[in-house]
């Protein structure tokens, strides 16, 4: 057991880095997401700051943030940082729904990330819009970022 405690301290001393010494007592990892966009050959790349503000005369569920042909590729891009320890098994979930109706879900792992000055920015995978004359329409989404809890 004490091996296995060697083997993780040396772990987090190396993803720690230099950073270790400004941790001020901090040990609760924090990520903050700064914004998130998407890329697609249609447009290139449209970044929203986050939070999502609605102004005042909006409500967040009719705020419109891009709009992608049917078929389209896409990938969506987040930046954030990792602040006061290293933030293990971070994971994506999104749910989309199409006129109140789930139409897909789904979750993938981001990874583990220690604190670091710079922000992280992290690409997911591509993606393939649906298409066809029953997939046309407007769809939200409701994306959560977590640790591995």
């Amino acid at each position: 057991r004490t091996q296995d405690d060697d083997s993780l301290r040396r772990w987090k001393e190396k993803l720690l880095g230099s950073i270790s010494g400004e941790l001020n007592g901090e040990t609760e990892a924090e990520v903050r997401f700064h914004s998130i966009g998407i890329m697609c050959s249609d447009f290139g790349e449209v970044t929203t700051p986050l939070p999502i503000v609605a102004n005042e005369n909006e409500s967040r569920s009719s705020r419109l943030l891009f709009t992608l042909r049917e078929g389209s590729q896409y990938q969506l891009k987040f930046t954030f940082t990792v602040l006061h320890n290293i933030v293990s098994g971070l994971t994506y979930s999104n749910t989309v729904w199409k006129s109140g109706i789930q139409v897909d879900q789904n979750k993938r792992m981001l990874g583990t990330f220690a604190p670091q000055r710079e922000p992280y920015v992290h690409t997911l995978e591509e993606e393939t819009t649906p298409s066809g004359i029953l997939a046309r329409g407007t769809y939200s989404a409701k994306l959560k970022v977590s640790p591995d809890s």
